[in-house]
């Protein structure tokens, strides 16, 4: 007869949970990122040179503020131009984080290692943003470090792995040499740091500059693979490092994600009336900077795209609601987020639409509209925390005022987190605590990653779809599995449930429940337990 009951109430939660609807308007689960730009010093740190001490405190702020809007992760610029954030004995410290390209942080500590840490402790993924070609950000190749290869290189060596197009110098895509280089920079930070992922941005073969052209046709005569074309063989060379790049990451670390940020405008639809886009951008990805994301999505080298869609909504050459549903349509099922150009709000250019302060609400109201869309990048953080035209004000008061989980990627998740179970309970006279644990471990990688909390009023279960009945969310890797209601209120009953989350965000079962009613001296457990097992 037990078994009966536990069969049913299983089927009346499946039913329950899959047509629930919030019941407000925040998602539950979004991805909500920033770019951290460190090129050029655009977020962090504010000026090159500065102590560690300052830099830290810097970071720190950045983050708090973040967090502070409900932010759930950070992009953060770590190899900006054949430099890095890093500690590492193959690539020069960058210059814009000492001043001096090659010179270490003095007192020595590694930025990216303390920089995982501070987003971890904040429950915000940390994902490694990568510029793979670009070499330099100037020609001023003698202010280069002796550890950067065009320094370090013999001359003839240079030539096949370096050219020189407009004010910069650039790694060439159709080097076997360069490629590998690469794909040895990505594996040595994924093998060393706990990073959630790598990010490339736009950056694949150069923007175009007037009066400049690629002078790669020598290249192309020695080696064309078969490609009767330059650009065909221009895209192969970038979709090759691509290809590699992701299946070293898979090999080492599984649950790590690989991402791209591309140019909003992958092709117009006058090049391509099938495919295109009805946009009449001056640059796409496809034609211009030799990357092909649909196929790198297609044969999912990738997990998630986050397309830089820097135009407002109905700006006659590329509308942004023409292009995210464009993007919507052409993902092949991984996930989707959509970069947005903070940095143009209140700083309109040709576009007077960013001067009106509801232009990043109305693109998020159109983002939660699309069901491909899991959520938003900010270029950049600064651009928030600098409040133009009150945008972080917004985002905290209406578009942003619950905190949401990280969308789970089930394609990378070959086992399902373990179910916690609630084992102690006790309060104060302002306070609910709960203590849960993890049993049945078969395998490490079972193990929960992170947990959240759910709270709802009276001895049920409630929508776990409504995002006001996410009481905590545990910091990741944590130790104390404890949470403490500060808000629950005396004479009242509450249902508390746990669940975990793997490193790709996937949701585990949720705990059998516990009712507590808050006494005036702490809290009581009733002794009500119903027996089943559902999915959250």
């Amino acid at each position: 007869m037990k078994a009966i009951i536990s069969f049913f109430v299983f089927l009346l939660c499946i039913v329950f949970q899959s047509n629930a609807q919030p019941v407000n308007d925040q998602p539950p689960v979004e991805m909500r990122g920033a770019w951290i730009a460190t090129v050029g010093n655009i977020d962090w740190p504010s000026e090159p040179g500065l102590s560690p001490d300052r830099q830290r405190m810097q970071f720190d702020s950045i983050l708090d503020v973040l967090k502070a809007m409900n932010m759930n992760a950070v992009f953060v610029q770590v190899r900006p131009a054949g430099d890095a954030f890093y500690n590492s004995n193959t690539i020069p410290w960058s210059k814009y984080l000492t001043g001096t390209q090659g010179t270490a942080p003095e007192p020595l500590y590694d930025p990216m290692e303390y920089m995982i840490k501070a987003a971890h402790d904040r429950r915000m993924e940390f994902h490694a943003w990568l510029n793979p070609y670009r070499a330099t950000f100037d020609l001023d190749t003698a202010a280069l470090s002796p550890l950067h290869p065009l320094r370090a290189l013999p001359d003839e060596s240079k030539a096949e792995w370096f050219f020189r197009y407009g004010r910069r110098y650039y790694f060439n895509p159709a080097s076997a040499k360069v490629r590998q280089y690469l794909v040895n920079v990505v594996k040595d930070i994924v093998i060393r740091y706990d990073i959630d992922g790598i990010h490339f941005d736009d950056y694949f073969y150069p923007y175009k500059e007037n009066g400049q052209e690629l002078d790669d046709y020598n290249d192309f005569a020695k080696n064309p693979r078969k490609f009767n074309t330059i650009e065909d063989w221009r895209r192969d060379n970038v979709n090759r490092l691509i290809q590699e790049v992701s299946q070293n990451i898979k090999k080492i670390k599984p649950y790590v994600r690989f991402g791209i940020g591309p140019f909003g405008v992958w092709r117009n639809k006058d090049r391509d009336p099938v495919n295109g886009s009805d946009t009449r951008a001056g640059i796409t990805c496809y034609d211009d900077l030799y990357a092909d994301v649909l196929l790198w999505l297609k044969n999912s080298w990738i997990d998630y795209v986050a397309p830089q869609i820097y135009w407002s909504i109905g700006f006659p050459p590329a509308d942004y609601a023409v292009l995210v549903d464009w993007w919507s349509k052409n993902t092949n099922g991984k996930q989707l987020y959509i970069g947005h150009a903070a940095y143009k709000i209140g700083n309109s250019g040709n576009d007077p639409n960013w001067n009106q302060p509801t232009e990043i609400s109305k693109q998020l109201a159109l983002n939660r509209a699309n069901q491909h869309v899991q959520g938003s990048l900010y270029f950049s953080a600064m651009s928030l925390i600098n409040n133009p035209l009150g945008v972080q004000d917004s985002l905290i008061t209406n578009e942003y005022r619950s905190q949401a989980l990280q969308p789970g990627m089930s394609y990378l998740s070959n086992v399902t987190p373990a179910t916690p179970q609630i084992c102690k309970v006790k309060g104060t006279e302002s306070t609910i605590k709960i203590a849960w644990n993890v049993c049945n471990i078969l395998k490490g990688d079972e193990m929960p990653f992170y947990y959240a909390v759910y709270r709802f009023s009276g001895e049920r279960i409630g929508d776990l779809k409504d995002p006001r009945n996410l009481v905590y969310i545990s910091p990741y890797n944590d130790e104390k599995w404890i949470f403490e209601d500060r808000t629950a209120v005396e004479g009242e009953y509450y249902t508390y449930i746990v669940t975990g989350f793997n490193r790709v965000n996937v949701q585990g079962e949720i705990s059998v429940p516990v009712y507590v009613k808050k006494t005036k001296s702490g809290a009581r457990k009733k002794r009500k337990v119903w027996g089943y097992l559902f999915r959250a």
